[in-house]
């Protein structure tokens, strides 16, 4: 007789929203969501540098297949600017390159103002960018650091929440791909100092945020269930089907649109989330199938 397919727990298949201490990689923190849940397969939405803190945004089991419809627009953090010195790393784990005096504040607000919109961005040194097929962390860390060339990034504001001669503590809500740490480096020179990023913690990424998310003890020791799919989902249109209609959308056959927009979550009538489908005239047509036929 053949053996009965595994059973799967719901619970460890969704929506993990997880808060990183410091002190360790984002790999990290996935490899215990990994042997807490049992799930070896999770996808994470951005990673957070060693030295930050806050929010990861992880998908887990066949949720992994959500990750190109998540909305991860804007990021939010939480930074501390160091003025006087300039590191390799552009953060506070690298070594001093460059001191230069303190700014005046009108520098400094005059600096923030030429950051603020649509700008190029120089990635730092040590990023996980690539030029001629190396990481160009590996080429700094040997000594012979490779000229990145800009990106197109937009930060959206600056919100100042305390300064002092030296510190400047600020919410910066960027676009992804943005480097809080070129950012932290880019407004000391512009301000004529020297500056690198002292601190940071990532507090949303799109409609997540890092007051919904488990610690990670509570992750380690199983006290933090993955949500359901759905919640990954929050931009797109739902459209409810009956048992008939979940039953066809998981064999990857059309079903009736009563719902506007070009994708949608197909739900079935027991809230479980069947498929994301696309617009086919008066159809959703499935595209990526969660549920099994």
């Amino acid at each position: 007789m053949a053996a009965s397919p595994p059973t799967r727990n719901p619970s460890t298949e969704g929506l993990l929203l997880v808060d990183k201490p410091a002190g360790m990689t984002s790999h990290d923190v996935v490899a215990i969501a990994r042997r807490a849940l049992g799930e070896r397969r999770i996808g994470h939405a951005g990673t957070l540098d060693p030295f930050a803190t806050g929010l990861l945004v992880l998908l887990t089991g066949r949720t992994t297949r959500l990750l190109p419809y998540l909305d991860g627009e804007p990021k939010v953090y939480e930074a501390r600017i160091q003025f006087g010195a300039e590191t390799d790393t552009d953060d506070a784990t690298g070594r001093v390159v460059r001191e230069a005096p303190l700014p005046i504040r009108a520098d400094v607000d005059r600096a923030i103002a030429t950051l603020t919109g649509a700008i190029d961005q120089e990635p730092p040194a040590y990023s996980a960018k690539q030029v001629g097929g190396q990481r160009a962390y590996d080429a700094a860390r040997r000594g012979v650091p490779v000229k990145l060339p800009p990106s197109r990034v937009t930060v959206h504001s600056w919100e100042l929440k305390a300064r002092t001669n030296d510190t400047l503590d600020v919410v910066i809500t960027c676009s992804g791909g943005t480097y809080v740490r070129a950012l932290a480096r880019d407004l000391g020179r512009q301000a004529g100092s020297a500056a690198h990023l002292a601190t940071l913690r990532r507090t949303r990424s799109g409609p997540f945020r890092v007051s919904d998310a488990c610690g990670l003890d509570a992750v380690r020791d199983g006290r933090c269930s993955a949500l359901p799919p759905l919640h990954a989902l929050t931009s797109l249109a739902v459209e409810q089907l009956d048992a008939a209609g979940a039953d066809r959308a998981a064999r990857g056959n059309p079903v009736d649109a009563t719902v506007v927009g070009d994708r949608a979550a197909l739900v079935g009538p027991n809230g479980e989330l069947v498929a994301v489908a696309v617009r086919s005239g008066t159809s959703w047509q499935p595209r990526t199938v969660l549920r099994d036929a």
